[in-house]
Order: C-alpha cells, then structure tokens, then sequence
C-alpha cells in the first residue's frame, strides 16, 4: 500500500510503517498511526518556534508526537523525531487537546502549535485539531520540514494560521544528506506563503551549508516569493549523530545575516 503523503510514497506492508515511523498500514489502509498520541505538551512563548512576527508577545500551547519524514543527522529533537509506536505517549482526543487549549487562554494563550516532531506525519490529527480550533477562535501553527506532497497540502491550508518551515539547506545535495526532496519543499513554502503568515528557518551548520553564495541564493528565492517571508538563521551545536561536529561561529551568523538583509525585510539569528 503506498503512502501519498511525501515525495517519500514509501509502499507499506500490512502492520508495518514507513519511513517515518508513524504512518502505517492498517487492514490495508493507511494511517496515522500517531493519531493523538503526545511525547510533548508545552505552553511556550510564539516567539520559540520561532515565529517572530506573528502575534508577538503571545503564548501558545504547544504539542508533539514521535517520528519524522527526514533524517538530519543533526537532528536536535532526535529523542521523539527518530522515535517510533513504543515511543512513551499520552492520548488526547482532538477534542480534549483544543479544550487544554482552551482553558489555557487566560494565560495568554492563541491556539495550538503542532511542533517538537514533524507534524505533517500527524496529518489527519492536525487536520481534525485545526477544524475544532477553527470553530472555538483558536490559531493553527505548524513548525514543519515542509515534505509534503501537493494535494494533501493544498486540503490542509486553509486551516493553517501559521507556519515555520525549515528550509535545511539551499541545494537537492544538502537535501540527499537527510533523506529529503528540495523542491517539494519550495513549493510548501511558495505555496503556503500565499495563504498563510509564513516564517523560514536554516540551521547553519559549518562545512555543511554555511557558504554565502548558498545563503545569498535561499535569500534571493525567498525574496522572489515575499520579501517579507522573515528568515531565522540558527547556530548548530553538536547534536545526534554530529556530535564530534564544530558549533557554528556567531561571526558566521552575523556575516550570513547581512547578506540575507540584501534581499530580506527581516533576518533574525538565534542562538547567538
């Protein structure tokens, strides 16, 4: 049975899941075999997704499962993204997760961010979550990889308020390193830019993806399809897989920022 929702179409066997480790074939069918089950529950500021200029100042609550459709092997959630169904978890039902939600407005609450894995692996639940969130004035954010297929995409958009993609790097070479496909992911984000607010982030990694001429060129793309689109640069520290891998200088953030600042209204860097 294949799986259409990323450029992955991983052709799954009964009871077994694809590459992501969430979605399965069930008695032929596939599933969300995550559907409702949280390793995270966080009420954090809008800001720590990041997303900076979306209702700045506010909180937002904050959910994650397990599994992911990549394989960065710098990974910085790699305790839940590379996890899989034995993964520790907590059901909440769609309802039950926008009342938290809810009761949580007093607080300073907007909505519910689907983050900390990959929320599209958890599509049909996001889906069901964002139509509840809808209906009670809730936002919808996803902080995504942006791998996901058109159709599947193109259905889940009108219920999304907000998006943090990551671009993880400017080439189909950086994205052959995580087991991802380039352009499906400018099309997410040349998609989605045109519904809803979106922000970018790269996570800079020396040797990896730290070439001017590379950021210079995501920075171009992104101005051609919003110079408004605010771009987050974000130093790499040793992690998963590349723990013996050098931080990224702050010098490089900084000298990254002024070339991204050529063609973008906003660059920010974290981590620095």
């Amino acid at each position: 049975m294949i799986c259409g929702l990323c450029p992955h179409h991983c052709d799954i066997p009964e009871g077994r899941t694809g590459f992501c480790r969430a979605r399965e074939n069930r008695d032929g069918k596939i599933v969300c075999g995550n559907y409702g089950r949280l390793t995270s529950l966080s009420l954090d500021p809008i800001e720590k997704k990041p997303l900076y200029r979306f209702y700045p100042g506010s909180m937002i609550l904050s959910a994650g499962s397990y599994g992911c459709n990549l394989a960065c092997p710098f990974c910085q959630n790699c305790e839940i993204s590379m996890a899989d169904r034995n993964a520790d978890t907590v059901y909440f039902s769609p309802e039950m997760l926008v009342e938290r939600a809810k009761r949580a407005v007093p607080e300073g609450n907007i909505g519910l961010a689907f983050t900390y894995n990959e929320p599209l692996i958890w599509y049909e639940y996001v889906r069901d979550c964002a139509k509840l969130l809808r209906e009670n004035g809730l936002k919808t954010v996803l902080v995504t990889n942006g791998m996901i297929c058109l159709e599947p995409l193109l259905e889940l958009l009108p219920l999304i308020d907000a998006m943090n993609i990551d671009l993880k790097g400017f080439s189909q070479k950086f994205y052959d390193l995580v087991k991802g496909d380039f352009e499906t992911v400018k099309q997410t984000i040349a998609l989605s830019a045109q519904q809803c607010h979106v922000e970018v982030t790269t996570l800079v990694i020396p040797g990896l993806n730290d070439d001017p001429k590379e950021i210079e060129d995501e920075a171009k793309w992104l101005a051609s399809v919003n110079p408004e689109i605010p771009l987050h640069l974000s130093r790499f520290f040793p992690r998963y897989k590349m723990n013996d891998h050098r931080s990224t200088p702050i010098e490089t953030i900084y000298d990254l920022r002024n070339i991204a600042a050529k063609y973008l209204k906003y660059v920010f860097f974290g981590n620095c």
